[in-house]
């Protein structure tokens, strides 16, 4: 292992940045160029077909199956136009990855040659094998029926010569087995009981679209070095290695120039994610060494969510043209910053309007505060539902440190917005309002823009931040689908925006005036979600305290959070909004508890592994060296006070690195015996908390002996690349 470690570090120096020839001067020249968009169904759909399409996207009706093979008719000759030889329904099932099946645009002809086909019902619909991906349940292995369906509101792009159709999966009794369906329904829930809440400030509004900007952060790491850690190839997370004298604490390589090695695999990346359609805006060095990100512009969250997991899928294909791996694990170095992929969520109207942005006059800006009350409320009231949805094995070791927020679901609004609502609580009647009441609320109201204007700061420690016109949900991992979170944010502001709708209404029936049942309903809001705002530190102890105190959760144990999705309020919460059913539910927590449980059991294995077959040795053959160094010396040196003063250094060297390699074989022992335990254990649940209480601290045990008994061994005999050599190769 050490010869592989040093060909490793050789293999480094041989690097020089690759660059592939410009499609052209201009992005705008090539953008979408593999994306089947509205330019190109024009082009290559009929009219009626092109409009029963459109009708599909915009209003949700259903297309015929006579239409569907007018469709595939045209997207075939476009798909074949661009070098395309098969397709593929392209879909996320829960293992947090994509998947796709490739069939050939290919039939046998009467002669026994073969014709290019391609028909509606291949478009529209598929049947893959469903015993295989996680269904917690709801399918049994010899039940392997499953379906996939076109989801039309996402287009269909082509990569490499495979025309790529983003689909819906489901099991053959109709359950969802993946995040795009009931991401949808969430989303035409929220649309829905959005644009009712929009009448009482503009009729013209008729549909209200949820918005996602994902950052994602990651970490580059050299090839060689990559294939030299089997904990980085098996689980993205180097489990032992102890931290390099220089890492971030100077903060230089934050926003810093970008390496020439590294621009030259962003651009190459960035070339394919833009033939997608994939809008990407920033990129930028990360705070931690080899750590960066990029950004889009915002996209309907549907279109965001698809894109956002088909351009972690072109990072990792270009990174190895450039002998570069990506880790996307929420925390792959102990000590530093870990890696999230903030959502911006935001609600936008079909008339132009950011219903998270301060408007203009008194009716606007009461709208803008009725969606952010009614966010506020939805957070407060299901902060054990949002905790959950973003809560996984790798995302407990990022969150609450290096500028992660805590899993503490609290809301950040800045000191001026504070006190906007605090004056409005105030300033706002329990009774009827009089005139001169009314027009003073109107004139506070419409100063807040004013108020507003660059006053919104940020806070790295919250979990859930308004910056200026949208919400930033922070503690989504890096690795993470965002649709887990979107589901639950969109599916609880939906529920919220109903119960506001109700309120108010109830108060006009009583004979209140409009304006004055809403402010009279934002007022109670106010009051009611006192306690989730908090724009402090969310690392003190003090806050700790603080949020026991106003009852809200502080939870970072993923088996127990993910209890959350089966309460009664929750099972309502997504039945009452056609997002999950009770099976379903049940089915998903399922599949996250194995999911968790299966993590935890790999990382175990392989830390037990690289312990006893690697370092152990390792330390051993160091410990002999010292021991034929001390025996040479007594040789040398009968005289015992001279052979003192001479060995001394190596005698307690002798004795630390047995102490360390001892421990180690005690602690894999322990947490061999400790998974033997729990793997007898057949309810998901409580086998993943065994995992959690009694396999996983024995990783954090292991590889502290591991790590001091880095800092002992020989350089030239340590068998991994250390820290101070994965961070800094570029």
């Amino acid at each position: 292992m050490a010869t592989l470690r040093f060909f490793a570090l050789k293999e480094l120096l041989k690097r020089k940045p690759m660059y592939i020839d410009e499609l052209g001067k201009l992005t705008s020249n090539y953008f979408g160029k593999n994306v089947f968009d509205k330019a190109k169904m024009k082009k290559f759909l009929s009219k009626e077909a092109y409009e029963h399409v459109m009708e599909a996207i915009e209003k949700g009706s259903r297309i015929d199956r006579k239409m569907a093979d007018q469709i595939a008719l045209g997207m075939r000759a476009w798909a074949i136009d661009n070098g395309a030889t098969h397709y593929t329904h392209w879909f996320h099932p829960l293992t947090d990855a994509t998947a796709e099946k490739h069939d050939a645009f290919i039939d046998l002809d009467s002669a026994g040659g073969v014709v290019e086909a391609f028909s509606g019902k291949l478009l529209v619909q598929q049947e893959p094998d469903a015993s295989s991906f996680p269904s917690g349940g709801i399918r049994n292995t010899f039940e392997a029926r499953g379906y996939t369906a076109w989801d039309v509101s996402s287009p269909a792009f082509i990569v490499g010569t495979t025309l790529c159709l983003p689909t819906i999966f489901v099991s053959y009794t109709g359950e969802a087995l993946d995040y795009k369906m009931p991401l949808l329904k969430a989303l035409a829930a929220v649309d829905k009981a959005a644009v009712d809440v929009c009448q009482y400030f503009d009729k013209n509004v008729s549909k209200v679209t949820s918005n996602l900007g994902w950052e994602q952060e990651y970490f580059l790491v050299d090839e060689a070095l990559f294939m030299a850690r089997p904990d980085l190839m098996l689980t993205e997370r180097t489990l032992m290695g102890h931290s390099s004298s220089k890492d971030q604490q100077l903060e230089d390589h934050y926003f810093s120039s970008i390496p020439e090695r590294v621009i030259a695999y962003m651009e190459d990346f960035e070339r394919e994610a833009y033939l997608l359609g994939i809008p990407l805006k920033t990129r930028h060095n990360e705070v931690a060494p080899n750590q960066f990100e990029v950004a889009p512009i915002f996209e309907e969250v549907n279109l965001a969510n698809d894109h956002n997991q088909l351009v972690m899928d072109v990072m990792k294909k270009i990174a190895r043209k450039h002998n570069f791996r990506v880790l996307f694990h929420e925390k792959p170095f102990k000590g530093i910053n870990g890696s999230g992929k903030h959502n911006n969520w935001s609600l936008s109207t079909d008339t132009g309007v950011n219903l998270l942005s301060p408007g203009k006059n008194p009716r606007t800006n009461m709208q803008f505060l009725t969606f952010l009350l009614n966010v506020m409320k939805a957070v407060h009231e299901h902060q054990d539902l949002l905790l959950a949805s973003i809560l996984t094995a790798s995302n407990t070791h990022r969150l609450g440190a290096n500028e992660a927020p805590p899993s503490i679901i609290s809301i950040f609004l800045g000191h001026e917005l504070n006190r906007v609502l605090d004056e409005l609580e105030e300033t706002v009647p329990d009774k009827k309002m009089t005139p001169d009441e009314k027009t003073s609320i109107k004139l506070n109201i419409g100063k807040i823009p004013e108020i507003l204007l660059d006053n919104t700061d940020r806070n790295r420690t919250s979990p859930f931040a308004f910056t200026g016109n949208r919400f930033e949900y922070r503690a989504v991992g890096s690795s993470a689908n965002c649709a887990s979170a979107m589901i639950v944010l969109n599916t609880v502001v939906a529920a919220q925006l109903k119960k506001f709708k109700a309120e108010v209404d109830g108060l006009v029936e009583k004979g209140i005036k409009k304006d004055e049942a809403i402010l009279q309903t934002l007022k109670k809001y106010i009051k009611e979600t006192k306690n989730i705002r908090f724009d402090g530190n969310g690392y003190s102890q003090e806050w700790v305290e603080e949020a026991a105190r106003r009852g809200l959760f502080n939870i970072n144990n993923v088996p127990e959070a993910l209890e959350a999705y089966l309460k009664d309020k929750s099972i309502k919460v997504f039945g009452d909004n056609d997002v999950f059913s009770k099976i379903e539910l049940e089915a998903r927590v399922e599949v996250e508890l194995e999911k968790f449980t299966k993590k935890i059991q790999i990382e175990s294995r392989v830390l037990g592994d690289i312990a006893i077959n690697h370092i152990v040795p390792t330390g051993v053959a160091y410990m002999n060296t010292l021991i034929q160094n001390v025996q040479g010396l007594k040789d040398i040196f009968g005289n015992e006070s001279d052979f003192q003063e001479l060995a001394g250094d190596r005698l307690d060297l002798i004795r630390k690195t047995s102490y360390h390699i001892q421990n180690i074989k005690n602690k894999v022992h322990d947490m061999v015996e400790a998974r033997k335990v729990a793997n007898k254990e057949e309810d998901a649940h409580q086998k993943a908390h065994l995992y959690d209480i009694s396999v996983r601290p024995c990783l954090d045990d292991i590889r502290y002996h591991v790590d001091k008994l880095e800092l002992i061994v020989d350089n030239e005999m340590w068998p991994l690349p250390k820290y101070r050599e994965l961070l800094f190769a570029r």
